[in-house]
């Protein structure tokens, strides 16, 4: 059954990661009152997410925000309610709040003639974010994706520390 959460005043969001590198969970938390909210992200997402969200706060005019909570961390326990599958980023310019539109990952095991129930489909969240958090959201998401596996040089790929099969090199090590 798919759960809609609806948080157009978050007023606190960020991103964060457990585990160790190469073995990470990302995760995008927003509080709003008494609802937390944690969605499970893949590092592409969270690179993507802080990307688009500089680009949305470059094309709009500088003001001063207060601070606000400016938490990092992830809150406790971390209970994801869903692997997010798309996210979607806008601007609502009467609220003045950034609004991130996430949807589960799609079942994606429907047959073409199988008729689906609406309360059958994705989950889907509806985040309002300020500016501020959302200047919150890039800068760790940057420093999350930054404090990954170093890449490969020729191919771009994550390394492991047990080494690295790089597809550029056939599977050879040079000698």
């Amino acid at each position: 059954m798919s759960r809609s959460f609806e948080l157009p005043e978050a007023e606190w969001a960020t991103v964060g990661a457990l585990g160790e590198p190469g073995q990470r969970t990302f995760y995008l938390q927003a509080r709003q009152e008494d609802q937390l909210l944690t969605l499970k992200l893949e590092k592409q997402q969270v690179a993507a997410l802080a990307q688009f969200l500089g680009e949305i706060l470059s094309d709009l005019p500088v003001t001063e925000e207060p601070g606000g909570d400016k938490v990092e961390n992830l809150v406790e326990p971390v209970l994801p309610e869903w692997p997010v599958g798309t996210l979607q980023l806008a601007y609502d310019s009467g609220a003045d709040r950034i609004v991130i539109l996430a949807e589960e990952i799609g079942k994606g095991d429907a047959e073409p003639t199988e008729v689906i129930h609406p309360s059958d489909g994705p989950s889907a969240a509806r985040i309002g974010i300020s500016r501020a958090h959302a200047a919150l959201i890039i800068r760790v998401g940057a420093e999350l994706v930054e404090a990954g596996r170093p890449t490969c040089p020729l191919c771009g790929r994550p390394m492991d520390p047990e080494g690295h099969s790089c597809p550029r090199t056939n599977g050879h090590r040079p000698s």
